[in-house]
């Protein structure tokens, strides 16, 4: 398992930006792919955006793609969400997860950080 630690959330007015990290420890960065998700209130977790090993980077289209870019470190043992042009509707707690590479899960979970954007 990697243990991961987010951090960078906050409140920030719709048109604002905030970049989000995942910091992890434990395995070799660079085995894993790494995903960002988030849960809205009241709503099921649900897929932001994911970079893979190689860097290849794949986004739910129909909320965030245009304004948020996923990105890693792997000499850092980090990856990003920078997160453009946010609107009310971006308001969750946002997860980092991570998947070894051949798995078809992400297995290990950060503790998540909370997001408002204000109208």
């Amino acid at each position: 398992q990697v243990h991961m630690v987010e951090s960078g959330g906050g409140l920030v007015q719709a048109g604002g930006s905030l970049r989000l990290s995942c910091a992890a420890s434990g395995r070799p960065f660079s085995n894993y792919d790494m995903g960002w998700f988030r849960q809205a209130p009241g709503k099921e977790r649900e897929f932001v955006a994911a970079i893979s090993w190689r860097s290849v980077r794949t986004y739910d289209a129909d909320s965030v793609a245009g304004r948020f870019t996923v990105s890693r470190d792997n000499a850092k043992n980090t990856v990003y969400l920078q997160m453009n042009s946010l609107k009310p509707e971006d308001t969750a707690v946002y997860y980092c997860a991570a998947r070894r590479v051949g798995d078809s899960v992400f297995g290990s979970w950060g503790q998540g950080t909370q997001v408002t954007v204000s109208s």
